[in-house]
């Protein structure tokens, strides 16, 4: 074995691992356009697919140095038991994040009532599986569902995952609709509390940035994801002003790399404030690991080991810095040493 070292193993916090079939297709215009052909490839998905192909997407996340994932699943329940399969298959801690979804996108995403999500939802728990509450969105989820949701993950102890002001398109049409942005109907909702984490927030306004910091909520930021869609920059200085925990996500899949997300977190930060400090490397491995862990009820992660004799870490004054400035997942030791 060559010469390593150990850190906290990654928790990739927010991912849809069907949709990394769509890394280089082309796309779209626009979030809204590249939404069209997601909904085309969700459209023909099944459980012996799903089974396959996340086994291989969450094999990458595990060799990348995720140790843990929460899948964002609105596929079905034949197909959430699917992943639970793979991941268990793939070596990687699981917790399906299952959706709950009132009108919008395709037949096979929405359930018919909350009492009909939250049998799924009990299915899943009996059969062993580790879940969390997930309202796709205010878009997907109207007032009432919103309360009923925000009040079971409540009673339950468990996480609530929703996305929340991802483009500016979904803000205008939550005021047009409720006469509030996105996070401020979840706070009004009760689904805002130290369990939530809201996933993006990339044009989240200081009102609502000051509910989530009130509230304890999280944000999970995705920013290979955010920059591919086109979705904008999450307010890096504005969010540690209110001391806002974060947590990283692969979300579309279209790197797996938990070092690039958050290094590119880390340099929205620096572009944003014109400053080089604004994250210190401790605080940035932090967020990778423990960040993802508290935001989908893990106690803890398992260690993986670093190769120090990989090219992209010879000579390095200090590797652990060296990690988030300039390395790739390629660090992450797997049991062939490099010559």
């Amino acid at each position: 074995m060559p010469d390593t070292f150990k850190i906290p193993g990654f928790v990739n916090a927010h991912s849809h691992a069907f949709q990394r079939a769509l890394r280089g297709r082309a796309e779209g215009s626009d979030f809204w356009a590249w939404r069209e052909t997601m909904l085309e490839l969700a459209r023909g998905q099944t459980p012996e697919g799903v089974r396959a192909e996340y086994t291989r997407v969450y094999a990458e996340m595990r060799a990348a140095g995720y140790v843990a994932v929460g899948e964002f699943h609105y596929l079905g329940l034949a197909e959430a038991n699917a992943a639970a399969e793979a991941a268990a298959e793939a070596g990687i801690e699981l917790v399906l994040l299952h959706v709950a979804y009132a009108r919008g996108g395709i037949d096979r995403f929405r359930q018919g009532s909350v009492a009909e999500y939250l049998g799924g939802l009990e299915t899943l728990r009996e059969a062993g599986v580790r879940v969390g509450v997930a309202p796709h969105s205010v878009r997907a989820c109207p007032r009432d569902w919103l309360e009923q949701l925000g009040r079971y993950a409540e009673e339950q102890g468990l996480p609530l995952h929703v996305h929340a002001d991802e483009q500016p398109r979904e803000i205008e049409e939550c005021v047009a609709e409720h006469g509030l942005r996105p996070i401020e109907l979840l706070a009004e909702t009760g689904c805002l509390g130290p369990r939530t984490t809201v996933v993006h927030a990339t044009h989240a306004d200081g009102r609502e940035l000051d509910l989530l910091g009130q509230a304890g909520a999280r944000i999970c930021v995705c920013p290979t994801t955010e920059a591919n869609l086109g979705d904008g920059f999450l307010p890096v200085e504005r969010v540690l002003h209110r001391s806002i925990p974060l947590c990283v996500g692969s979300d579309s899949n279209v790197r797996i790399d938990p070092f690039e997300e958050l290094r590119e977190l880390d340099g929205i930060g620096r572009r944003q404030s014109g400053r080089r400090d604004v994250f210190t490397p401790a605080a940035l491995l932090e967020i990778g690991s423990a960040g993802g862990a508290a935001s989908l009820g893990l106690d803890a992660v398992p260690e993986i080991d670093i190769d120090l004799t990989h090219p992209q870490l010879r000579g390095v004054a200090d590797p652990r810095a060296a990690l988030v400035a300039g390395c790739t997942a390629d660090v992450v030791y797997r049991g062939d040493a490099w010559t």
